[in-house]
């Protein structure tokens, strides 16, 4: 062990004493140099691996460097979205004239516009076959610096297409999800008040309260209200009480399924107030290994009893299950983002205050 010990010089420091001298080294280089030094790191990947994780040591540190310095310039701006494309496996390049950033993959790209002194004036996005449009919710979120939630975004935005296949079979899967989403569309125009009120369409519509797709925000339908919900909407009207709400998303599935590649509602003003579809012939659809998916923004709770009988009914397998005991769940709803899934409910403590409410007697 003495050998070894005295081979690796390293060793032979303490890690107090390692930190204090990596700290006399860097004190006077500013920030800037240190990214640039971390990301030329990143360019080359450790011996022996193709190339680096997204746990990687060095990814890491790049991360807490962006966070760090709050891009506050053109270039730090610049910096954080290549460094998020690479996190998400997408590639980056920078325009000519450096104020311009392309986030992009096989089969969509993002490009952010900027000004010289960083702030983001524009940020398009642009799907196979489709001419870029402008997302103002990705806009709002670069501007905010919210870059954990612009980086969930090109998540999804990537989900759409990890489908087996040649870009020609995913485009295809991109098309039949356009076909529905119209189809949804046309769907909840069916009891479209004038008005517009939103907790009418949610309780007597036809799909409940749609929201089309805006950028890389997936179509999301709110379908139900509690009746507190409802009231408070009533006493405060315009508050927005959120409900329940599902978005509408396409994956990959082990078998084929025979999908629509364009909208199959022909009529949404039948007379007995249903639409009429097309059949689903081999001119209006393709067989792909896809499937059309509802899911939930959050994780939401069920019974394993009610699990089984959606299934019998449907016929129709739900996925991404997690077994969890009822103490755990009500655990998890009261302390919210406090909760760790690793957190021994058999050794923990909960403290609840409680009130004595007095009771009164009406005397008549």
């Amino acid at each position: 062990a003495g050998s070894r010990d005295a081979a690796d010089p390293v060793k032979l420091i303490s890690t107090n004493a390692l930190m204090e001298k990596l700290h006399l080294k860097y004190a006077q280089k500013p920030w800037i140099e240190t990214l640039k030094l971390v990301r030329l790191c990143m360019d080359k990947p450790p011996r022996g691996s193709i190339s680096v994780t997204p746990h990687h040591p060095l990814l890491s540190c790049l991360e807490k460097i962006q966070r760090t310095l709050n891009a506050k310039s053109l270039s730090t701006v610049m910096n954080r979205l290549e460094f998020l494309s690479k996190q998400r496996g997408l590639k980056s390049h920078i325009s000519t004239n450096g104020t311009a950033c392309y986030l992009t993959s096989d089969m969509f790209y993002v490009e952010v516009q900027l000004e010289k002194d960083g702030k983001v004036m524009d940020v398009k996005l642009a799907h196979p076959g489709e001419a870029p449009v402008v997302c103002d919710d990705l806009v709002q979120l670069l501007r905010m610096k919210n870059y954990d939630a612009f980086g969930k975004i090109l998540e999804g935005l990537l989900n759409l297409y990890q489908i087996p296949g040649n870009s020609d079979m995913k485009a295809k899967v991109y098309l039949a999800l356009q076909s529905l989403e119209k189809d949804l569309y046309s769907m909840s125009l069916l009891y479209r008040t004038q008005d517009g009120n939103r907790v009418t369409e949610v309780l007597h519509g036809k799909a409940g309260y749609l929201v089309p797709r805006t950028g890389g925000t997936p179509m999301n339908i709110e379908y139900y209200l509690s009746p507190y919900q409802v009231l408070e909407e009533e006493l405060n009207p315009g508050s927005q009480v959120c409900g329940t709400k599902v978005f509408v998303t396409v994956g990959s599935s082990n078998t084929t399924h025979k999908l629509p590649i364009s909208p199959l509602i022909v009529d949404s003003q039948a007379g007995d107030g249903n639409p009429a579809f097309l059949p689903l012939t081999d001119e209006l659809s393709m067989d792909l290994s896809a499937c059309f998916f509802l899911t939930f923004h959050q994780p939401f709770p069920m019974s394993s009893s009610s699990i089984q009988e959606i299934q019998t009914f449907t016929g129709i397998p739900i996925d991404g299950l997690k077994l969890a005991s009822l103490h755990a769940l009500i655990v998890q709803f009261t302390l919210n983002d406090e909760y760790k899934e690793d957190l021994s409910m058999n050794n923990s403590c909960f403290f609840v205050s409680l009130f004595q409410i007095a009771q009164s007697t009406v005397i008549s």
